[in-house]
């Protein structure tokens, strides 16, 4: 049996989608001129959501583009209940999660979401209980190890780190659809991948991968509050910029439009993959690579 991943009321013609971001939002933008610009696109876009409305751009997209905005600041939430740091490490800081959450979603029930799209959206949460989400990673999730476990994971620059250190000359971005909230979320990026850009090619910034391994090597067992703030690091927020011109933007709209179109369908399990443009006669996928040329290829 397969199952898709949300269903349509008979009424409703086009997915009502949500965007999620808690920063610059140019993932966000792309999607909403996108949206903007279509006459005929796959879903809607009917509010944006953030959990920073004091320093991210939601606030003037919304304006921009004449959505709603739904902000509930994640730092003055945990701030309000007696905690200086918004953590998961701890077990209240995980109650207060659970709390933002709940608030943040209850907030969200008139817009009757059919997906989100997490367009640079920072907290590790359950939204994606209420609705399936889907996310944008700056390293290629195809890459996996001996037990079939992706390798190229991790916040801030790592994952474009692990992609350098491992020898490899290329990076891609991801989209994937995120899992519920466990073990601190080291689970979430393990989702069912919808889709891959084509490869970006790695720029060394002049540094050769044996000096970027001594520095790997130099660093602390903890990454310090703020980054290492070492060369490794610089080279890798360099190629995370760049792959998110030339990864994100070319693969988190196509994927978003696939998913809109239910091109994508699960087993049971909810981890087998499959795809088919046609509607009828789903196959077994790893994922699509989605290329800048408009092109899409079925990664088996």
């Amino acid at each position: 049996m397969m199952r898709t991943f949300f269903e349509l009321p008979a009424t409703r013609r086009l997915p009502r989608v949500a965007i999620f971001l808690s920063g610059s939002g140019s993932n966000a933008e792309v999607l909403l001129k996108r949206f903007a610009a279509s006459e005929n696109p796959d879903y809607e876009i009917v509010v944006i959501v953030t959990d920073n409305p004091e320093s991210s751009r939601a606030g003037e997209l919304a304006e921009m583009f004449g959505l709603p905005l739904v902000s509930l600041s994640i730092r003055a939430f945990y701030r309000e209940r007696g905690e200086s740091r918004v953590s998961l490490a701890t077990a209240r800081g995980c109650e207060i999660r659970e709390e933002w959450t709940g608030e943040l979603l209850k907030r969200l029930e008139d817009y009757q979401i059919d997906f989100g799209i997490f367009a640079g959206f920072v907290p590790l949460c359950n939204v994606p209980e209420a609705f399936p989400c889907l996310n944008v990673h700056p390293g290629d999730l195809t890459v996996t190890d001996a037990d079939g476990n992706r390798t190229l994971v991790g916040l801030h620059t790592l994952p474009v780190e692990r992609a350098i250190l491992s020898g490899f000359d290329y990076m891609r971005s991801s989209v994937m659809v995120v899992q519920k909230l466990e073990n601190g979320g080291g689970n979430m990026d393990a989702g069912p991948l919808l889709g891959v850009s084509g490869k970006v090619a790695i720029d060394f910034c002049g540094h050769t991968l044996e000096e970027l391994k001594h520095c790997a090597e130099q660093r602390p067992g903890k990454r310090p509050v703020g980054g290492y703030k070492d060369v490794l690091e610089e080279v890798a927020a360099h190629n995370q910029d760049r792959l998110k011109y030339a990864g994100d933007h070319v693969v988190l709209p196509r994927a978003a439009d696939f998913f809109a179109r239910r091109y994508y369908r699960t087993d049971e399990s909810g981890e087998a993959l499959y795809f088919s443009a046609h509607g009828e006669d789903f196959s077994p996928v790893v994922s699509i690579e989605f290329l800048a040329s408009g092109e899409y290829r079925v990664i088996k």
